[in-house]
């Protein structure tokens, strides 16, 4: 069994809130907009950090990540991509991945909306973590813990982590 942590669109912020839930994940997932490299230093303490660039991350983030990333954790497939859509409205580009790789969980991040859907068409279960970082529209700061447990996607949870309030000094 693992316990993941999904998050997405910290915008360069990694907070005590944040690191919390990082401590007690085997695994965490990043959407994408990391917006700097120190988030996946400090997540990295915590347990193996997989993810994808956003269109606002750097040359450096980008020569870490790719555009997306496939893979297997337990007995479930993953595909995650930071600008995929959701059931009903997938771009080309998404659709094609999915079609491709037949991903038990699709997981996208970008438009700062937290979502959990299952995709009959496509026998998926697509997830969007929101936004855990204070740069956006969003008005909650949110991630997503679960597990997988073999082919058993379980104990799904939203996090808030309060609201996005305005950004300070300290915060750049």
């Amino acid at each position: 069994m693992k316990k993941i942590l999904l998050l997405s669109d910290t915008h360069g912020l990694i907070d005590d809130k944040i690191i919390n839930y990082a401590n007690s994940a085997d695994e965490i997932w990043h959407a994408g907009d990391i917006g700097d490299i120190n988030v996946i230093n400090n997540l990295q303490k915590y347990g193996l950090v997989r993810g994808v660039y956003g269109n606002i991350d750097n040359s450096l983030i980008r020569s870490l990540f790719s555009e997306n990333t496939y893979f297997e954790c337990e007995d479930i497939s993953v595909l995650i991509t930071h600008i995929g859509g959701y059931p009903g409205n997938y771009s080309l580009r998404v659709k094609n991945l999915i079609k491709k790789y037949k991903p038990k969980i699709f997981i996208s991040g970008h438009s700062h909306i937290l979502k959990i859907i299952y995709d009959k068409r496509f026998s998926l279960l697509h997830f969007n973590p929101g936004a855990a970082g204070k740069i956006g529209f969003h008005k909650k700061r949110t991630m997503i813990k679960f597990e997988i447990d073999g082919v058993n996607i379980k104990n799904v949870f939203v996090i808030e982590l309060g609201n996005r309030s305005t950004i300070t000094a300290n915060d750049l």
